[in-house]
């Protein structure tokens, strides 16, 4: 039993290194012996949601019981990666990301605005620059990076990329709670010493003005004006290990302030007075052998000053595109595992054509204001969700995904099942 454990502790400990150098250098891992590499990824996805889709399905439960299911098509992220290795240790990366079809304006439902339409356009619209670096490498040890990088905290920031989970949209837990794909303006440090990866950056720091109830820090990297504001600064760090094959474990973090980190910059105001300091936890890994794989990961975070954001200046002046009535919690956390077992792997044929297909199941339990501010709850933002489906392989890089899925919240709310079906591939053209 000994034995077991630290073999599983040892195979869960080298996955997660793994995975965190597919996902924040997924250009240059692709790129390898080229000098000019182009890829991508992305994924097209159909939903079926068995339950309503009006603003007050939380507020007013029971005149809502009977609504009708509601479908919807939509392209979560198309993405293209283009590297060049200049040569003396000198390279670029970039990494552009189209969200849900496009750019340009979109109308939204705000549910913290009571069902308000809002016409939004937000600093890059619907496209996203994900990454844009100039990185210097001294050595595997030593790497220098400059300029847009991904934020390595969490499981689901390290693995990003469709082919990396089981499920049809990202894992809803971290997506919820962080942003995702976590990427902002830094400077990074990375490098690999004996079967440990490492990486730690200093950041501007997040917006306190953009959290939110049911999202907490979610929104926080977003920046609506031409510029991210760098008035506080964070900071992340990540070790990975992976000394045994098959398994990776990895430990992440995050500190920074947040209030204040505004346009303008008010000097005697509540950013002043106030920090909102948040400080994030994470254990992730992944396990990848014996036709398994599983992965798991969780995260705790706290936010400081939390009773105070309801209040700050940015948030009640209508004219201001923070416009968040609602208050914000301490804490959140998201908990999550799914396992998945290659049923190809026992039909000849199929192992020898390289062809996949797992059946896999997912858990998980999150809650983005898990602790009541000035006594005020919200009993629909603690969710538990599981997932059941499959993922077929016809290639490497193609994924075919369907699953079934329910949503478990408090009783006098109703559960929300759904179906999902999506494409996926991520693949190098060059």
């Amino acid at each position: 039993m000994k034995r077991f454990v630290f073999g599983f502790i040892s195979v869960f400990m080298s996955m997660v290194a793994m995975a965190q150098g597919d996902a924040a250098d997924s250009v240059m891992n692709h790129a390898r012996g080229n000098r000019l590499s182009i890829g991508g990824y992305g994924e097209v996805c159909f939903s079926r949601n068995y339950f309503s889709d009006h603003v007050s399905r939380y507020s007013q439960p029971e005149e809502h019981k009977n609504d009708p299911s509601h479908g919807r098509f939509d392209i979560p992220h198309a993405v293209i990666y283009l590297g060049y290795d200049f040569g003396k240790g000198w390279s670029f990366g970039t990494e552009i990301e189209f969200e849900h079809g496009g750019t340009g304006i979109a109308y939204e439902k705000e549910d913290e605005e009571g069902g308000e339409w809002e016409q939004e356009t937000e600093k890059s619209g619907e496209v996203e620059l994900e990454q844009f670096w100039l990185q210097k490498t001294f050595g595997r040890w030593g790497n220098l990076r400059v300029g847009h990088i991904v934020v390595p905290v969490g499981l689901n920031n390290a693995h990003h990329e469709p082919l990396n989970f089981f499920t049809v949209y990202r894992p809803e837990g971290e997506n919820t709670i962080m942003p995702s794909t976590w990427h902002q303006t830094g400077i990074s440090f990375f490098g690999r010493y004996g079967d440990f990866r490492y990486e730690a950056q200093f950041l501007a720091g997040l917006n306190a003005d953009h959290f939110t109830n049911t999202g907490w820090i979610h929104k926080g990297n977003k920046s609506p004006l031409e510029f991210d504001v760098a008035n506080k600064y964070g900071a992340a760090l990540r070790i990975d290990n992976y000394s045994v094959p098959g398994l990776r474990i990895g430990l992440s973090g995050y500190y920074g302030h947040s209030i204040g980190n505004t346009y303008p910059n008010d000097a005697s105001g509540a950013g002043a007075t106030y920090k909102g300091k948040i400080a994030i936890g994470s254990i992730d890994f992944t396990y990848h052998a014996h036709n398994w794989i599983v992965r798991g990961q969780a995260d705790y975070g706290y936010l400081g000053d939390a009773e105070q954001l309801k209040y700050m200046y940015n948030r009640l002046n209508s004219k201001s595109p923070y416009k968040h009535s609602a208050f914000v919690s301490g804490n959140a956390y998201a908990i999550g595992i799914e396992a998945g077992y290659d049923i190809f792997s026992q039909i000849e044929s199929m192992r020898k054509d390289g062809q996949k297909f797992y059946v896999f199941g997912r858990y998980e339990a999150y809650n983005p204001y898990a602790s009541d501010t000035k006594g005020v709850s919200y009993a629909y933002t603690a969710v538990k969700r599981f997932a059941v489906g499959v993922n077929y392989y016809p290639i490497r890089q193609i994924a075919i995904k369907g699953e079934y899925s329910k949503r478990l919240l408090k009783n006098l709310y109703n559960d929300e099942p759904s179906i999902n079906l999506g494409v996926a591939y991520v693949g190098l053209f060059r």
